[in-house]
């Protein structure tokens, strides 16, 4: 049977505080003294008390995560391994990760409600847009923080990001290299900095290789899958077919495949297709093996953030407070060469 703190002062013949500190490294507690009060803890099975750490500490052993409705990140297995990652971290340290889910309108008062209450000792923003109020808001607050990417202004805070223009860089040079003219684009809102840096990328790597870039052939399909498979739909309709695809995020890959399956299109002869992050493997159309743009798994991005933000709970300076991660261009059948016009 565990024992409480009281107990094991008692066993030790030292008052609570010295078992305290002790058991939390406090500098004025010899070592001599903390190696035998850790060693009859762990003989005497000691459990201590939660809620009295956190007064004693002032801590909550939680970090946030907001996670906007609208959004659907539930529906992006990607998502859910990051927070898989984040959470096998931040156990191990004694922290639990609180999911908050808020409408969009809302969202940033469920930062203020989190922040003011001090329900969570730091936080992970998710999906940073070109314009973040919620990243100003906490640069202000002074609460710890790492953003799951950067903003469009000064990215002078903790962030772990891919590089996502160069991402769609590696799509474009892929299939110019096998003659592909006419390419069309398929992107998430322009509003979110990932879907910002990667169209830019797309329009430069166009341009540089002197590609035209048909404004019909550029179509919103968000993060999900069924208007990914209404933006393929209008893509499959338009009077000359564009003969190969991008698309920037890989759930709406989904709809895209999808809808190109349904439509009889041979993928990689009549239509090529890229999927930047690749397609979720337990989606459906998974075994179509479409090309991809892969970056570092989502548990090995979300175990880095909760790292980088253990450090800064405890008020560390960060080595490396940007993270920038480099993907590789994932060759398969589903990339062809141009067919003939």
């Amino acid at each position: 049977m565990a024992v409480d703190l009281k107990q094991l002062a008692a066993t030790l013949g030292l008052s609570q505080t010295t078992v305290s500190r002790a058991l939390n490294g406090y500098s004025e507690v010899s070592a001599k003294t903390r190696e035998r009060v850790e060693r009859a803890a762990q003989e005497l099975g000691y459990a201590p008390n939660p809620t009295a750490r956190r007064l004693a500490t002032g801590r909550a052993d939680a970090v946030g995560i907001v996670y906007p409705v609208e959004a659907d990140l539930m529906g992006n297995p990607r998502f859910l391994d990051m927070i898989a990652g984040v959470a096998d971290r931040l156990e191990s340290a004694g922290f639990d990760v609180l999911l908050a889910v808020a409408r969009e309108r809302s969202e940033q008062r469920t930062y203020e409600r989190l922040v003011r209450g001090r329900r969570v000792d730091g936080l992970i923003v998710a999906h940073t847009r070109v314009h973040d109020e919620r990243i100003e808001y906490l640069r202000r607050s002074g609460v710890p923080f790492v953003a799951y990417g950067r903003t469009g202004g000064n990215n002078d805070f903790a962030w772990f990001d891919f590089d996502n223009e160069a991402e769609s860089r590696l799509a474009v040079a892929e299939l110019a290299r096998r003659g592909h003219r006419r390419i069309a684009y398929v992107h998430a809102p322009l509003a979110l900095n990932f879907a910002q840096q990667r169209h830019h990328g797309f329009v430069q790597a166009m341009l540089e290789a002197r590609l035209t870039i048909a404004a019909e052939y550029i179509v919103v399909g968000g993060l999900e899958r069924v208007g990914a498979y209404a933006a393929a739909r209008s893509l499959l309709e338009a009077p000359v077919r564009p003969t190969a695809i991008i698309v920037d995020n890989g759930v709406a890959g989904v709809g895209v495949v999808r809808a190109l399956l349904q439509a009889g299109v041979r993928i990689g002869v009549d239509v090529s297709v890229v999927v930047i992050e690749g397609i979720p493997a337990d989606s459906l159309v998974a075994d179509a093996e479409i090309a991809s743009i892969e970056q570092p798994t989502a548990h090995e991005s979300g175990a880095t953030m909760g790292e980088m933000l253990l450090a800064l709970i405890e008020g560390g300076p960060l080595a490396q407070p940007q993270v920038l991660r480099q993907a590789r261009f994932v060759a398969t059948a589903s990339v062809g060469p141009a067919p003939h016009a």
